[in-house]
């Protein structure tokens, strides 16, 4: 896992072998923040990742400037390595580390949102033949999580079209790889 740009651009983590995640690839992720730079500002956001795996999109949000990102990972083996690259990059209450089903975490969050959102951008990363991963834009642009003109990016594979879902903008193809733009205005 490499950290593209930012405060800790260019440092690389091992992930270990036996670490059951699907990382974004460093080409898509780095087309993916080539993107985001030119559309928003990610000082002092706030940034929700989910299905965080490696954590490898939490720290390049954070190396970036973000205030704090929220990282809901189910996996006990994926939390230690996301902990273990905070520590060794002396992350602290910037991340906000937690273990859990990705679900009951957004439950329990759209009940204490506040009306106007808690986060300027999510992204999401789930295991491509998550059974819901067709209902996740949903949960986002029509629930109080994302605040206005907040951003959703949907990582996904090819057999899936989100076109017609309401906040869609754009589809990013990167090999395998597919980014599905959903913003809330």
């Amino acid at each position: 896992m490499r950290i593209i740009s930012g405060q800790y651009g260019g440092r690389r983590f091992e992930a270990p072998r036996n670490l059951q995640a699907r990382p974004t690839t460093d080409i898509a992720k780095e087309g993916l923040f080539n993107i985001l730079q030119n559309r928003m500002d990610f000082e002092d956001i706030q940034a929700l990742d989910l299905f965080g795996g490696t954590g490898s999109i939490s720290f390049e949000l954070l190396s970036r400037g973000a205030q704090k990102v929220t990282c809901v990972e189910m996996g006990r083996q994926q939390q230690q390595f996301i902990l273990k690259v905070a520590n060794e990059l002396h992350i602290g209450h910037e991340l906000n580390l937690v273990r859990g089903d990705v679900f009951r975490y957004l439950k329990s969050q759209t009940t204490v949102a506040p009306a106007d959102g808690l986060f300027d951008f999510i992204f999401a990363d789930p295991p491509y033949a998550l059974p819901e991963l067709g209902q996740l834009p949903e949960l986002f642009l029509d629930g109080h999580l994302l605040k206005a003109d907040g951003w959703f990016i949907l990582e996904h594979g090819k057999d899936h079209d989100f076109s017609t879902k309401k906040g869609f903008l754009e589809l990013r193809t990167y090999g395998a790889v597919h980014f599905s733009f959903f913003r809330l205005s």
